[in-house]
């Protein structure tokens, strides 16, 4: 049988809070993004056969407990840990999935309950590197290695904290008409030079706020949407895990090596772009990937910093996770789901006009020093 293409047809967001009361948990959390993306696609949950969760805190349940008592009966379900690749990595498995004619409607969700002592249990337990070699010593997080690859990025391109504070300074005005994001008041490059420096030259709002939340997307066939509504179809989508990397400075991500085979691949190129969602953990690591992916043809980053701080170049239209927040595994998703809500022209106040491509991507999971996935989509609205 020859299936069309897979396209995306929901995007949602449970709201993200600081302070999660005492009866949200996080299987409270994605099933109520599943529901909400089933209702939003105007499916019926018989419709969704395939599930896929990210989750740090689910455990000791897994995606076949969720499905269980979301009440889905599926032909596909996968489960993926891998921090801030993890949505577009689901996004990848499902688009195949669909495409293969394994399922017909995949609903793909990421959430925490992220409170401070959750916060430090993920950190203290990230994987057998930190729990064994980092955590003894009292590390409490990554700013302190992303401070010193800051350092090294500032070296190499000849910056100031200012090109840093032009990515937490433009992401925090698109946040101001986001009424989901957690942090929306406005920000001059004043207040950010004016933050506590938590590890130099990392400042208060070069780091994420965590958060409880969860998003969720709802893949399914081109052919399967309802006539005159608006689908997102995936041009393309890779990903790379390259260890290969740690033995580099922490300057390039496996995004340099996949972004040309998949433009080529969605036969586009940055030009074409309306919408960038970039993984942001860290102000520099949005600059890095933004080079990575083709938006720095001339390699100079202090152009590319002056571009987000003086026009409203719609790159994390959200806030980000530095505005929005960063609700544990939920990272990995946040940025797709605000693409893909762009693209339905869903996004309201910060709309986009005639956005019609968007590129999303992600990266993640430290293991010694740096992320070691990293991923890439190229989405179209049809």
């Amino acid at each position: 049988m020859n299936h069309s293409h897979a396209v995306i047809v929901s995007a949602v967001e449970v709201p993200y809070t600081r302070h999660p009361g005492d009866d949200v948990t996080t299987e409270a959390l994605l099933t109520t993004a599943i529901r909400n993306a089933i209702s939003n696609a105007g499916l019926e949950f018989s419709d969704v056969d395939g599930l896929g969760v990210s989750s740090f805190t689910l455990g000791p349940d897994h995606a076949v407990d969720l499905a269980v008592r979301s009440g889905l009966a599926l032909s596909w379900i996968m489960e993926d840990t891998n921090g801030g690749a993890s949505g577009i990595n689901m996004l990848q498995h499902a688009v195949r999935a669909i495409e293969a004619g394994d399922a017909e409607a995949i609903v793909l969700v990421a959430g925490d309950r992220m409170t401070s002592t959750e916060f430090q249990a993920v950190v203290d337990e990230y994987n057998v590197i930190t729990r064994d070699y980092v955590a003894p010593l009292g590390m409490g997080g990554p700013n302190a290695m992303f401070a010193m690859l800051t350092q090294r990025h500032m070296s190499r391109h000849g910056l100031d904290e200012t090109a840093y504070g032009s990515v937490a300074v433009s992401q925090r005005r698109w946040a101001t008409m986001n009424p989901g994001a957690v942090y929306r008041t406005g920000m001059t490059m004043d207040d950010y030079l004016m933050s506590p420096v938590v590890a130099s030259p990392l400042r208060r709002f070069d780091c994420v706020p965590p958060v409880s939340g969860a998003d969720a997307i709802i893949v399914t066939r081109q052919d399967r949407v309802p006539a005159g509504r608006v689908a997102v179809r995936v041009r393309a989508v890779g990903g790379s895990v390259n260890f290969d990397l740690h033995e580099g400075d922490g300057l390039r991500t496996g995004l340099a090596g996949i972004a040309p085979t998949l433009w080529n691949r969605a036969g586009l190129d940055p030009s074409d772009v309306d919408v960038i969602s970039v993984y942001d953990d860290y102000p520099v690591m949005v600059l890095i990937q933004l080079a990575d992916m083709g938006f720095a043809p001339d390699g100079d980053i202090r152009k590319l910093a002056h571009r987000l701080r003086s026009a409203d170049w719609p790159v994390n239209t959200s806030g980000g996770q530095l505005s929005a927040g960063q609700a544990g595994s939920a990272a990995g998703m946040h940025g797709l789901v605000e693409a893909v809500t762009q693209l339905l022209g869903e996004a309201e106040d910060r709309q986009v006009p005639d956005a019609h491509i968007a590129a999303v991507s992600g990266y993640g999971m430290v293991t010694y020093r740096y992320g070691a996935c990293a991923n890439l989509a190229i989405l179209e609205r049809v």
